[in-house]
């Protein structure tokens, strides 16, 4: 058995970057194994179908699995990972093979470890990592869309199944162990729990790697965390490394890379794919491409650990090792301590955070209402408890079901359970709050986050104590400690303090517990009692909480602020002021944070100050008849709306409401709302002549907008559960008055899907999902699981009757399948539509490699909220056949978009275009010097200066109004209609500039330039112009021209290091966007879509004009170059004046990626709040952005096509591989790339 190697390790970290191996899957793929390759000798006879199951080739083909682990250490891998993804008992039950897991893991390690010490020397030693992959099961979902608080796994299961696979993985040779791809956190927290109970119980330490998954543009892990709640429900195991790995390649991976490089105190890793998957489920990011990105990674500081995972070789692992070996890995940060906790997204609280308010009303011990919900089974509105309270402004939710009458552990699992189907509520932490140890540890099993448990004491001794806050600690949590020890509950400041400072003394010094992680509770008791002795009680909490902030360090104070004012129960507006003036004071002590309704504090300034004084006499105890003298004011109060500053004055009222029905479903559909959603359809359903057409309507219009949303990254998988959950609901109510128009009572079903994950494929989320809308929306469907094969499908489809078939598969491998499964079909005589989805497929793929094997319908359904859509075009009489036959003929120009390559005509070599650059003489040019050089702000500019500069003409076009303004307005055919328009946006206008509907902002900077080279400007930091400050790259045209006509590049424009001209470039970004999302939002909600556009089109025109006034001070006042220039506003808006200010990603310099050279220029998201998308978009939209060029002969141009040539001369220059450059200007290839 091996050592422990944490020590080594550390020292190799600090001292370089270390190479992890690449993709496993990818390289047996490679191999192109058959069902008995897979099989061999010892499986021959086994009984389920067994290709796929890469894990047990460490049994039936080891000589293949060593060859993969010598190629990648070979290619320079100091880490190898055990062949183990799917090594552990959940995951080998598709397969029948749950005995096997000890010994393939075991030997999994074996076969790994001896490899590595093959390859292994003094000077470079190598190192195992053992696998535990994510499992197909998920702890923090549902598979079943009508009972989110189902699961089909849970902790207790997945910590059993981690044990075993850890301790074999162990015994056969594992240096570290590597929780990997993970998707869903409470899964990664079941693994982490058994490792460190197996380390714990046998005294073994192996390092730790975590690497987690974000899944699509969202940003999120699949069960809905950001990268930072991800990491702080994680590090509590103080792992080795934390990193990301698989879903995205490393382009798309960066911005999560670098986030983990931020928060994280522990080395960071990344193992991307090779690029995203393209049409045909293949990974074409060349070992060059991926290595010039890693390499980028590396030098920004981000690494500690690299290697590669899907579509990546031992080919790709070389590229990387070399692009890294001479770049000093990432030190690691020095991370102040606070307490991160985390829902699915962060909390950390820290010495400058603002006070935590803990939502108190989901406590059946301090809420009547809430309790009789739980009691009663209501769980719905139950959650509408909990979603008022972080509406109200919850930053952390108390959750306790402890009562007499409940089966308080079943509640509590309940909740909590359904709670994760609810981002809106479980995007913040939880505290889980009993009495009883088991019902707070059958609470740690359901949470994904970083939750508190509410509470631990040392009232039964301090064995108990440090029990239960090892636990904690392994769970993953933060503790609330009560002042309560063997004697009872502290009730002076000296006894509260004592007992929180041996409590911090236990755990920081025995159990190495986090000091940031310790919440001490002094204990809150009610003031105004009549009863002297309770007097105090107030301030010796708030003299405690100073005491324990001064000398415990990091630790955190809260508590029951309700208790404070329990005496005056039934007066709410007293109870108000008393919670309000309690936490001003103890705020001002040190307490972090307190159980409270965030929905009924009183704010402290607005309470009537004679109430305000006597309620701080009671609360700081500063005189003997305090308690007399406010309960002589306090029935005053008790009915007086003035006084009520908290939630009874507060407007409560849902304004969707009164929207439109359709409106109103759409929103319960997006919002995942199911209160009122019978009422509503049937509202619907009076509007339409039948039942069905609700659901072809509004309901699928709801969900079309749900798919949108979701596609975009705006959704992510929890809320498109709920929305398909409130669809089946509506679909419910309606079936009746469905099924009562069909003749002689007989039910029919729109059709019957057989629908099922493909051979070799056990991914099935998605696909559930899309049986669930089906069914909503009365079709039948046959789910025949996961690992199907192809046989089974169509025999089922067959004995079925079916009218579809659904084939749904997320690895690559399964593309082929559904390739197979086609032709099939069509050797086999079925005449029915062949419905294709999951992650890896694409509308190309499927028109290119799959319609062609079967004549029958084949149709590529994006994702599920499109589904139903296309299965109702496949069952319609009336409109199937042109569905269908659009669809073919649609796929049939994609085969031949994707055959052909077109051609052009021949451009200009490089060379000879660069030779034909306008003939300027810069010997006679002297350029003006900008007022300053540096940045500018202007924060909030004024929206009338900018009214009378707005271009008419362009807002007119957007309304498809064509003709020029002011003459469009008397046009014969269009003017009326025009008028009308132009009247509607000057009072919009009006009231926009009036009530500062919008803020506009904008950032200018001026730097010295020069032209470097060819076609490329360098910025430098000063005018001694030593130091290149940045370089932006530009483009030449290359087209044929006319004699005597130059080829123009935007470089030209700034003269040449060589001349000594000392020259000038200017940069600048406005938005008149600030502040319209919630302006639309609301036009949308009161179902104006014609208020919205319109404000969107004034915006695009104020943000234009911004861009023009700033290009006329810029030229006037800040450069100056054109200090006495006076134009008419139609002279400006022709351009009738000296210089240029050409946008990146317009025709002059049509390479977007520069975009983001100017946004670091100018900290342009920091400073005017406008953001660039992965694509390089600008948000709000409503934006323009690009260079300042003063020459005189500057002007606007379009480089048109590019030739091979230019476009990998612009690679070698912007240190791109051609390929990334040809996908950067593809729009302005003069060819067809090699790679298409």
């Amino acid at each position: 058995m091996t050592v422990d190697c944490t020590a080594q390790l550390h020292d190799l970290l600090a001292r370089r970057i270390l190479i992890l191996d690449g993709a496993m899957g990818t390289m047996i793929q490679s191999y192109r194994l058959q069902e008995t390759d897979y099989r061999g000798e010892r499986f021959r006879d086994w009984p389920r179908d067994l290709k796929g199951n890469n894990d047990l080739l460490v049994l039936t083909q080891p000589a293949i699995i060593q060859a993969i682990h010598a190629a990648y250490l070979d290619a320079g891998a100091d880490i190898i990972e055990t062949n183990t993804f799917n090594s552990t008992t959940i995951s080998m039950h598709d397969y029948g093979m749950e005995s096997l897991v000890p010994e393939l893991n075991r030997e999994a390690a074996r076969l790994a470890r001896a490899a590595a010490d093959q390859y292994s020397t003094p000077e470079r030693p190598r190192f195992v990592a053992g696998v535990l992959g994510p499992t197909n099961r998920t702890a923090s979902l549902s598979p079943d869309v009508n009972n989110p608080g189902f699961r089909n796994i849970d902790f207790d299961r997945l910590v059993a199944a981690y044990t075993e696979a850890t301790q074999a993985l162990v015994e056969g040779g594992a240096d570290l162990l590597l929780v990997e791809t993970i998707f869903d956190t409470l899964n990664a927290k079941a693994a982490l729990f058994a490792i460190q109970q197996y380390f714990d119980q046998t005294g073994i330490r192996r390092p730790v790697m975590i690497s987690g998954t974000i899944t699509d543009a969202s940003g999120r892990t699949l069960s809905g965390q950001t990268t930072e709640a991800f990491w702080n429900s994680l590090s509590h195991i103080r792992p080795l490394s934390f990193g990301l790995n698989c879903a995205l390649g490393a382009t798309q991976l960066r911005p999560y890379v670098a986030e983990l490089a931020r928060i994280a105190d522990t080395f960071v890793s990344a193992h991307p794919n090779a690029g995203l998957p393209n049409a045909f489920g293949e990974y074409d990011e060349t070992p060059e491409q991926m290595a010039a990105t890693i390499r980028e990674f590396a030098t920004s500081g981000f690494l500690n650990i690299v290697g590669g995972c899907c579509g990546t070789t031992p080919t790709h692992i070389r590229a990387i090792a070399a692009a890294v070996q001479d770049v000093p890995p990432r030190p690691l940060p020095a991370i102040e301590p606070r307490c991160r906790l985390a829902g699915l997204e962060p909390l950390n609280i820290g010495p400058d955070s603002l006070f935590v308010n803990v939502g108190e009303r989901t406590n059946v011990t301090g809420s009547a209402a809430f309790k009789r919900l739980i009691k009663t089974g209501d769980y719905n509105a139950a959650l509408d408890v909990a979603r008022q309270q972080v509406e109200n402004g919850a930053q952390i939710i108390d959750i306790n079901m402890d009562e007499g009458m409940l089966d308080s552990q079943e509640a509590m699992v309940t909740f909590l359970n359904l709670i994760a189907a609810e981002p809106d509520i479980s995007r913040v932490p939880v505290m889980v709050d009993s009495s009883k140890w088991e019902i707070l540890e059958a609470a740690l099993k359901c949470i994904q986050g970083k939750p508190v448990v509410n509470s631990i004491s040392l009232k039964e001794g301090e064995a108990t104590f440090v029990h239960h806050a090892r636990l904690i600690r392994r769970y993953g949590a933060a503790a609330i400690v009560m002042a309560f020890d063997e004697q009872g509950q502290a009730d002076s400041e000296d006894r509260k303090f004592a007992i929180c400072q041996r409590a911090y003394r236990i755990l920081t010094e025995q159990l190495d517990f986090p000091p940031q992680d310790i919440i001490f509770d002094p204990n809150i008791f009610a003031v105004a009692t009549g009863i002297e002795e309770h007097n105090r009680y107030a301030v010796d909490f708030i003299e405690a909480t100073r005491r324990i902030k001064t000398e415990l360090p990091h630790a955190l104070i809260s508590g029951g602020v309700s208790n404070v004012s329990f005496s005056f129960r039934g007066n709410n507006p007293v109870r108000e002021a008393i919670h309000s003036v309690f936490l001003y004071h103890a705020i001002g002590a040190g307490m972090t944070m307190g159980i409270v309704n965030a929905g009924q504090l009183a704010i402290y300034a607005e309470i009537p100050t004679e109430l305000r004084e006597r309620v701080e006499d009671v609360i700081l105890n500063r005189r003997p008849d305090a308690t007399e003298r406010l309960l002589e004011i306090a029935d005053q109060y008790k009915d007086d709306a003035s006084a009520r500053t908290g939630s009874e004055a507060r407007n409560t009222g849902a304004d969707w409401r009164s929207w439109p029905v359709a409106k109103r479903l759409e929103h319960a559909l997006i919002k995942g709302i199911d209160e009122f959603i019978e009422a509503d359809t049937e509202e619907a359903r009076q509007q339409f002549a039948r039942p069905l057409q609700v659901i072809e309507g509004p309901l699928m219009d709801g969900m079309n907008v749900v798919g949108d949303l979701f596609g975009a990254g705006k959704m992510f998988l929890p809320q498109v559960v709920k929305s398909a959950r409130v669809m089946k609901k509506s679909v419910a109510y309606l079936i009746p008055f469905i099924e009562s128009e069909q003749a002689e009572g007989e039910r029919r079903s729109n059709g019957r899907i057989v629908m099922a994950t493909v051979k070799g494929d056990v991914h099935d989320i998605g696909k559930n999902i899309v049986g669930v809308v089906l069914q909503c929306n009365n079709f039948e469907v046959i789910d025949l699981g996961v690992m199907v094969p192809g046989q089974k499908i169509l025999d089922t489809a067959r004995e079925q009757q079916a009218d579809m078939i659904g084939l749904s598969g997320l690895i690559t491998p399964s593309l082929d399948e559904m390739v197979h499964v086609a032709g099939e079909m069509q050797r086999q005589g079925f005449t029915i539509p062949l419905l294709i989805g999951g992650a890896t497929t694409s509308t190309m793929h499927t028109a290119v490699k799959i319609d062609p094997q079967y004549p029958g319908p084949v149709i590529y359904v994006k994702d599920a909220s499109r589904a139903v859509g296309v299965a109702q075009s496949l069952v319609s009489v009336d409109g199937k056949a042109d569905y269908v036959a659009r669809t073919k003929a649609d796929y049939a120009d994609k085969r031949q978009q994707h055959a052909n390559r077109r051609q052009r005509e021949p451009l200009l070599p490089l060379a000879q275009a660069r030779a034909n650059r306008p003939a300027l003489d810069w010997s006679i040019y002297n350029p003006t010097r900008p007022g300053f050089l540096g940045r500018y702000l202007f924060d909030d500019y004024p929206l009338a200066e900018l009214v009378e500069r707005i271009d008419w003409t362009p807002f007119f076009q957007t309304w498809e109004l064509r003709g020029r303004y002011p003459a469009i307005l008397s046009d014969a055919a269009q003017g009326e209609q025009a008028r009308q328009l132009f009247a509607d946006a000057q009072a919009m206008l009006e009231r926009i500039v009036a009530e500062r509907w919008l803020t506009a902002r904008a950032i200018i900077g001026f730097y010295p330039a020069n032209r470097s080279g060819d076609d490329d400007i360098a910025l430098y930091t000063d005018d001694s112009r030593e130091r290149t400050l940045l370089t932006i790259h530009h483009l030449r045209q290359q087209g044929p021209k006319p004699a005597g006509k130059p080829h123009y590049c935007l470089a030209d424009w700034i003269a040449p290091r060589e001349s000594g001209v000392a020259d000038y470039l200017g940069a600048f970004a406005v938005t008149a966007g600030i502040g319209i999302d919630e302006r639309v939002a609301a036009f949308e909600r009161a179902h104006d879509d014609y208020s919205a556009i319109l404000l969107k089109a004034l915006a695009d025109r104020l943000a234009e004009a911004l861009a023009e006034r700033m290009h006329e001070r810029v030229r006037q006042e800040f450069w100056g170059y054109a200090a006495d220039e006076r134009l008419s506003n139609e002279e400006l808006i022709a351009e009738s004046y000296r210089g240029i200010r050409p946008a990146p990603g317009y025709p002059a310099c049509p390479d977007h990626t520069e975009k983001g050279l100017l946004w670091w220029l100018l900290d342009v998201d920091r400073n005017i709040g406008l953001h660039l998308t992965e694509s390089f978009a600008m948000t709000p939209t409503a934006a323009v952005s690009g260079w300042y060029f003063s020459h005189p002969e500057a002007r606007y141009f379009g480089v048109g096509r590019l030739d091979r040539d230019q476009v990998a001369d612009y690679a070698q220059r912007k240190g791109w591989t051609t390929a990334e450059a040809e996908k950067w200007l593809a729009p302005n290839l003069g060819y067809e790339p090699d790679n298409a």
